[in-house]
């Protein structure tokens, strides 16, 4: 039994002197590994007696147990000791400042929202917010969006299998993936006392998907409503808006007559740009370029929201975000913003210390 004194005695001392987790993983292949000393001995029992093998089998059983225990302790130490080892090495001194590529990017869509809610707030508009899962009253029938119209099809709109069966707002539709946040205009209506003016930023679903759509995307819309608004408030508003974010007061607005079934008369409000370089340059050249839809409220979509037409009128607006984000920061697709790059966004991100505010302005 010598033999298995002496592998006992030789294991426990180069277990001993093991000083990293590669040098024991070796040290455990070389003993209970196929082709370990331990291993070889466990199979020089089938030469021996029925009585030596018994005991020497015992022994070994023993010795292995041992071993195992003693590599298993070692390993726990010398995991301990390699993680203080980490920990020092990778140590952070949080008191230092940040170098400029560690520092985290916001999204261009963070950014302009916080530079819409920048500028519409200094008009006088609040932030109001709503569910995405909508029923069909708010999503479209208090809109003046009859039942025929296009955008309650299949291929526009994601309808969701109803949770139950009692009607909503008397009407048993199945709910939907708001197409867009004017739902969040017609709550604001209906529970805020008058006037109103708010504006409703937040994310909208349609089946769509290429360069410039995609089936998640974001949109901002607003409405003031009051006794004496009229088109002229609401013309003032978003010329205003497109100098404020595009940073240039020069740049050309027109109106173009359009029909929407929520706003009555309706229109679209086209800038001037031009192609310099391959580029797209805002208030350069001659084109016209269409950015958002807007219009003065339908009397409809003031009685569904228990409003009195022949007292209050207003108007209403509603924008893409990403589309204005592209055009402001000169980004070619559209579908680079839901991918996830950390390239693109250190590329294409906004320091978090320098976003819009209403008081020190959008200048970067």
């Amino acid at each position: 039994m010598d033999d298995v004194i002496k592998l006992l005695e030789s294991a426990r001392n180069d277990i001993a002197k093991a000083d990293n987790l590669q040098q024991l993983e070796s040290l455990r292949v070389a003993l209970l590994g196929k082709k370990g000393s331990l291993t070889d001995a466990m199979k020089s029992l089938a030469g021996l007696s029925d009585t030596n093998r018994k005991e020497k089998g015992q022994q070994l059983n023993l010795v292995k147990q041992e071993i195992t225990d003693l590599l298993t302790k070692r390993k726990v130490l010398l995991e301990q000791v390699e993680l203080n080892h980490r920990l020092k090495a990778e140590k952070i001194d949080v008191t230092l400042p940040s170098l400029a590529w560690q520092i985290g990017r916001l999204h261009p869509i963070t950014q302009t929202i916080d530079e819409l809610t920048a500028i519409f707030g200094q008009m006088g508009f609040s932030v109001a917010e709503g569910p995405e899962i909508e029923d069909d009253f708010h999503n479209f029938t208090a809109l003046n969006i009859p039942p025929s119209h296009p955008a309650r099809q299949m291929h526009d709109t994601f309808y969701l299998h109803p949770q139950q069966e009692t009607p909503q707002e008397g009407n048993n539709a199945p709910p939907v993936l708001r197409t867009h946040t004017s739902p969040v205009q017609i709550r604001a209506l209906k529970s805020l006392p008058k006037p109103v003016a708010v504006i409703a930023p937040g994310r909208t679903y349609r089946s769509d998907y290429d360069q410039t759509h995609t089936p998640m995307f974001h949109q901002v819309e607003g409405i003031w409503i009051d006794r004496q608004t009229h088109m002229g408030h609401l013309k003032g508003c978003l010329i205003d808006f497109v100098h404020a974010f595009f940073e240039n007061e020069s740049i050309p607005v027109r109106f173009r007559a359009n029909h929407f079934p929520f706003t009555e008369p309706s229109a679209e409000l086209d800038i001037g740009y031009g192609i310099i370089d391959g580029m797209i340059r805002i208030g350069e050249g001659d084109k016209w370029l269409e950015i958002l839809g807007c219009g003065m409220v339908h009397p409809n979509v003031l009685q569904a929201c228990d409003t009195d037409p022949d007292s209050y009128q207003g108007f209403a607006f509603g924008i893409g975000i990403e589309r204005l984000a592209m055009l402001k920061y000169g980004i070619p697709d559209l579908r680079t913003f839901f991918q996830c790059d950390l390239r693109w966004m250190r590329h294409y991100g906004f320091l978090p210390y320098d976003t819009a505010s209403s008081i020190r302005g959008l200048g970067l």
